[in-house]
């Protein structure tokens, strides 16, 4: 039975985007099968989940607040998680309803409506050629219901039905005001985001559990996308994004109007110093350079849409499924444009267990760490995580192959062969990283890569340990207390090494133990030693080689690792990740590891030809 809610403060409007966050995220692949606007690239529930995510993660980490300070966090959270089209238009719902909030600490029925339409108008405001029959017409009949409502109750949890209701109406009606929706067949999928997402407040109100959605799709699922051709109009290449900052900003409109010269679907929000854009272009590199006279871009995106259409043709069910574990520190971004499947390791705080990179973000970890008086403590999944995640890539594949935290490092890698053994599990490969971090990520990225060039399992494990004997990692610390609990040194020798500023570089060595490689008197002269011996590991230059730079909370040296690489190497790929806390908790704040993976020599698939990245 559900219960009357006279008002909303900062937790629940947060739980609230949890429930919310949680429910989409269930209902992302049926959402991706509806995406047929404003171009078939059936990502849409991709995108929105995801910049819902981000939202919900950030006030994670901000912890019980007041109202105004959460909603203004989920303003900017949505800006910069902000993906595609979908989530640029939630981020833009989002900044109205925290300015429709303000100040309040609490808010009752009327004013959280007021909020919702102030969200409304916002979205409506942000596009230049505002379309019905999308997300805009669903937002705007879904504040107007909340309106009535509040007029004729107090009671939140009533306004919230409403709402979804008229939702619900909305965007049945969809199909009516756009025409490639109905001539697809299909209701908006930005719309069905939004709904969704209201659903998941409400069934959050009323006790109603939020399950995951299943696997994927199953092997006969049609996309309406795959048979959608694109408007001559909006026909560009790439789904290209951009994060700026600065001080001296300028404003959207004029934004806008700079990022029509160079395409169309222009989205752009701006928060204080930061400016997200989203525009559809073929040339995403010049839109990069445009944009670099107004800040520092601190992230850019260029998905190809076109490859995205032609893959929507081919749903069936894939030959290989990767997974690896919440070590591998991959961006969610890659992660999920290469459909990599996570284990979640776990994080003890005190008495408190989380999933890593599920209950609680790097981000978080380290804002906890910090206030803790006792180091946290790490643990390999549970058996029946392993066994979920398994099983439901088994469900979209015919073999996994499954790339793990070193066993050298953890028990994760004989806990997961165990928890095959004991599940039945056929069709499951397992590959020991024998490292940690981005390296265990880059190995992973490769075997996905890989899968989808059509490699089979038993191609793919070998290669993996070909590739694994040529990569590498060198690794220093800046504080030592966290490797005095792990053994690594001892309490004398750590005490000797502060006093004098000594800074150890560490390896892992074949096996994927780690060993001291060299040490260097103060911070400053550490960079310079790594750089030097990294050249003698890469002389003569690998013709393909990729770099992942991780860093426990220090981004200033990690970006300055990342520019001294790209300068030297031109590599393939420089990934830039903050460490989840199952690596923080080992090497504590300030550590940083440099991170590489030689892809030279790959052989020749049978009937095939040789590729070398």
């Amino acid at each position: 039975m559900a219960i009357g809610i006279a008002y909303v403060d900062g937790p629940r409007l947060a739980r609230s985007i949890y429930a919310a966050a949680d429910w989409v995220s269930a209902g992302r692949d049926e959402i991706n099968r509806l995406n047929v606007f404003p171009v078939p690239d059936g990502d849409t529930g991709t995108n929105f989940s995801l910049t819902l995510r981000a939202v919900a993660d950030a006030c994670h980490a901000l912890g019980d607040a007041s109202l105004s300070e959460t909603a203004g966090t989920m303003a900017r959270a949505a800006v910069l998680g902000a993906r595609g089209n979908s989530g640029m238009m939630l981020a833009h719902f989002l900044l109205g309803l925290a300015e429709g909030i303000g100040e309040r600490e609490t808010a009752s029925a009327p004013e959280i409506a007021a909020a919702i339409r102030r969200g409304s108008d916002t979205l409506y405001a942000s596009l230049d050629d505002p379309r019905e029959g999308t997300i805009l017409t669903v937002a705007r009949d879904a504040a107007a219901a909340a309106e009535r409502a509040a007029a004729d109750s107090p009671d939140l949890s009533e306004c919230m039905r409403r709402m979804l209701r008229e939702g619900e109406i909305a965007l049945a009606r969809t199909p009516e005001l756009l025409a490639v929706l109905k001539e697809a067949g299909v209701v908006d999928a930005g719309g069905k985001g939004f709904v969704r997402m209201i659903e998941g407040v409400v069934r959050y109100i009323e006790g109603d559990p939020i399950l995951p959605g299943p696997a994927g799709p199953p092997t006969s699922y049609i996309f309406p996308a795959a048979e959608v051709t694109v408007a001559a109009e909006r026909d560009y290449q790439f789904c290209t994004e951009f994060v700026a900052r600065g001080s001296s900003l300028p404003p959207a409109n004029e934004v806008r109007a700079a990022m029509h010269r160079f395409g169309g679907s222009v989205v752009v929000a701006r928060v204080g110093d930061i400016l997200k854009v989203h525009v559809h272009t073929d040339a995403p590199e010049a839109v990069f350079t445009y944009a670099g006279r107004w800040g520092t871009l601190t992230s850019t995106k260029a998905d190809d849409m076109r490859a995205q259409h032609r893959a929507l043709q081919h749903t069936a069910r894939r030959p290989v499924a990767i997974v690896t574990d919440t070590s591998a520190d991959l961006p969610d971004a890659v992660l999920d444009r290469h459909h990599i499947a996570l284990v979640p390791l776990q994080i003890v705080f005190g008495d408190a267990v989380y999933q890593d990179r599920v209950e609680i973000t790097p981000e978080e970890f380290y804002r906890r760490l910090r206030a803790a008086n006792e180091l946290p403590t790490t643990s390999q999944p549970t058996p029946a995580d392993f066994v979920r995640v398994f099983r439901s890539a088994l469900n979209e594949a015919d073999e996994v192959v499954v790339v793990l935290l070193g066993s050298a490092l953890s028990g994760t890698f004989q806990a997961a062969r165990a928890a095959v053994k004991a599940a039945g599990l056929d069709g499951v490969h397992l590959v020991d990283s024998r490292a940690a971090s981005l390296c265990l990520g880059l190995l992973a990225l490769r075997a996905a890569e890989l899968a989808e060039s059509g490699w089979r399992a038993a191609e793919i494990t070998p290669e993996l340990e070909r590739v694994r004997s040529q990569s590498g990692v060198l690794l220093t610390v800046d504080i030592y207390d966290n490797l005095i609990r792990s053994g690594r040194v001892s309490r004398g020798k750590a005490w000797l090494a502060g006093m004098l500023d000594v800074k150890p570089i560490l390896a892992l060595d074949g096996t994927g133990r780690v060993v001291p490689v060299d040490r260097v008197r103060g911070r400053e002269a550490v960079l310079s030693r790594v750089l030097t011996l990294l050249d003698r590991q890469l002389t003569p230059r690998p013709e393909t080689i990729r770099f992942g730079v991780v860093h426990a909370d220090a981004p200033e040296v990690a970006e300055r690792v990342r520019s001294a690489l790209i300068a030297a190497y031109r590599p393939r790929d420089c990934f830039v990740s903050l460490a989840t806390g199952v690596l923080g908790t080992h090497v504590g704040p300030g550590a940083w590891a440099l991170c590489w993976q030689v892809e030279d020599g790959t052989p020749a698939r049978p009937g095939g030809r040789v590729r070398t990245g």
